[in-house]
C-alpha cells in the first residue's frame, strides 16, 4: 500500500492499489483506509487472492466506504460470496451507486470447525484497480 493511503494514477487510470497487503489471517479484522476519491464515480475491479489455506475453514471478505474514515455504515458497499479454496476471485465495485464513499477498506471475518488447530489459517490480499464497466457487465 502507498504510505499515504491514497490512490496513484499514470495517464488518468488508477493504478492497482492495495486494500490488505498479503498477509496471513487468523482471526477478523479490518485493513486500513484507502482514499478513493480520484476513483469516485468510476467503476474499480476487486481482486482477492487466497494463496493458503487449511480444510474446513471459511473466509467472508467485504469492502466498506466512508465519506469521513468516521462513519463506515452498516453493511459493506460489496462482498465476495464465502470462499473454502484457494484461488483468484473478482468482483466489481460501482463508485456511482455509492456517490458519497471517499474512502474504503477491507473487513474479514473468518471460521474453522472440524478435528485439528482450532484456529483459522489463511494466507490473501485484495487489491482495487480502475475498470470498464462493460469489462465485465454487471457489478456484483
Amino acid at each position: 500500500m502507498l504510505a499515504d493511503g491514497a490512490l496513484r494514477s499514470v495517464r488518468g487510470e488508477m493504478l492497482p492499489t492495495f486494500l490488505l497487503p498479503e498477509s496471513t489471517i487468523r482471526e477478523d479484522g479490518e485493513g486500513q483506509a484507502v482514499d478513493i476519491a480520484a476513483a469516485q464515480g468510476k467503476v474499480l475491479l476487486a481482486t482477492l487472492g487466497i494463496t493458503r489455506i487449511i480444510e474446513q475453514e471459511s473466509l467472508d471478505m467485504s469492502v466498506w466506504g466512508s465519506p469521513d474514515q468516521v462513519d463506515w455504515g452498516t453493511k459493506p458497499i460489496a462482498s465476495f460470496p464465502q470462499k473454502f479454496y484457494c484461488g483468484t476471485y473478482q468482483i466489481l465495485l460501482d463508485l456511482n451507486e455509492h456517490p458519497d464513499v471517499r474512502f474504503v477498506k477491507a473487513k474479514c471475518k473468518v471460521a474453522r470447525w472440524g478435528r485439528g488447530e482450532p484456529k483459522p489459517l489463511f494466507g490473501v490480499y485484495l487489491f482495487v484497480q480502475e475498470t470498464e464497466r462493460g469489462a465485465f457487465g454487471k457489478t456484483a
